[in-house]
């Protein structure tokens, strides 16, 4: 068996352990869960929406924005390394009646295999949990069809995004578990555009993705200190 080096098996490991309640809005992945409208709407938005388009979901996890993207009538496929994960989202996807193609397989061979096939590529959440996250943007560059859109989120590294990201998220609200989140793996924005423009992606957009106890949350184009997602495109 080939091992895929740019997989963290603890990673694995703490996802695949909570991978049963995915869908459960109140428990370890709720925050996923209340930005997740927020990520659809920004996603169809900046791609003049995703009705009869073909998307790939790179590290699908339980399946919340592949779902959410087929339910808005895009033809999707999600990808990740964690089985237990994806059996979660294969149910999930069942019991609602959702049609996603979910596989079990590496950006960066699903890619050799299918290239620019897709319309449309995510990759939210994900890239701050791998060893080369430069990969995972090559990966996702190459499945993405000429003059299709690419859009990554993660989490910027700064003390700020040390303080809310880990200290008072995982912490002192308890949103996520204890160990989640490594700060030194958190991308500044300035360090993703590198490598995208390094492999021909052309940046449209970048937005903050903000939480006030009054408000919940938002976006913000103006702060994009904590958690952030950017739209990019490829040329034709």
């Amino acid at each position: 068996m080939t091992v895929n080096p740019n997989v963290d098996p603890i990673e694995i490991e703490k996802f695949s352990a909570i991978a049963s309640r995915w869908w459960d809005p109140e428990g370890e992945f709720k925050p996923l869960h209340l930005i997740n409208p927020l990520r659809l709407d920004y996603i169809a938005q900046h791609c003049d929406g995703v009705f009869g388009k073909t998307a790939l979901d790179i590290g699908c996890g339980g399946g919340l924005v592949s779902e959410g993207l087929a339910r808005a009538g895009a033809n999707v496929t999600g990808i990740d390394l964690a089985e237990q994960a994806l059996q979660v989202a294969r149910l999930h996807a069942l019991e609602c009646n959702v049609a996603v193609d979910y596989q079990l397989i590496a950006a960066e061979q699903f890619a050799a295999q299918h290239p620019e096939q897709f319309d449309i590529v995510t990759c939210l959440e994900m890239l701050e949990h791998v060893p080369d996250p430069a990969a995972i943007v090559q990966a996702a560059t190459a499945a993405v069809k000429p003059g299709g859109y690419v859009f990554f989120s993660t989490l910027n590294r700064n003390l700020k995004s040390w303080l809310l990201g880990i200290i008072a998220a995982e912490y002192v609200l308890g949103w996520v578990p204890k160990g989640t989140h490594q700060h030194q793996r958190f991308i500044q924005p300035a360090e993703l555009l590198r490598m995208t423009d390094a492999v021909g992606l052309e940046a449209q957009a970048i937005t903050g993705i903000h939480y006030l106890p009054w408000r919940g949350f938002y976006l913000d184009a103006n702060n994009v200190d904590v958690n952030y997602i950017v739209c990019l495109r490829k040329p034709n």
